[in-house]
């Protein structure tokens, strides 16, 4: 029982951090939408995610495989910048555009998922 209770302290603490981040990326943007965009691209939450995987496992091979894995996946999500500001500012509906941008962002996942072992990435 101990270590059940242990163990969701051990998560709300990780989901408490993640989340104040998030929250003040949100705050920083309404006063500052460049340097909200600065702080936002930071891989805070990927390094948060390498964090507490190290300290979960202590595994260096795992780690590796999920920091690689990690840049491969960047990379379909980038499109989506491109195309949300384009949108925008054409006069697109923002929930569409964000729609447009998350479809686009899930089919290059997919894309990413299906290739990349093709070509000898592992994800």
């Amino acid at each position: 029982m101990r270590r059940h209770v242990a163990i969701m302290a051990y998560l709300l603490i990780k989901a408490l951090i993640s989340g104040v981040i998030i929250a003040l990326v949100s705050e920083i943007a309404k006063r500052s939408p460049g340097f909200g965009a600065l702080v936002a691209s930071l891989p805070l939450i990927s390094v948060l995610g390498m964090i507490w995987l190290w300290r979960d496992t202590h595994d260096p091979v795992r780690m590796a495989d999920h920091v690689g894995a990690t840049f491969w996946y960047v990379l379909p999500s980038l499109p989506m910048f491109v195309l949300m500001p384009f949108l925008l500012r054409q006069g697109w509906s923002f929930w569409l555009v964000l729609g447009l941008g998350c479809a686009l962002t899930i089919a290059l996942y997919l894309a990413m998922t299906f290739i990349g072992p093709r070509f000898g990435l592992r994800l």
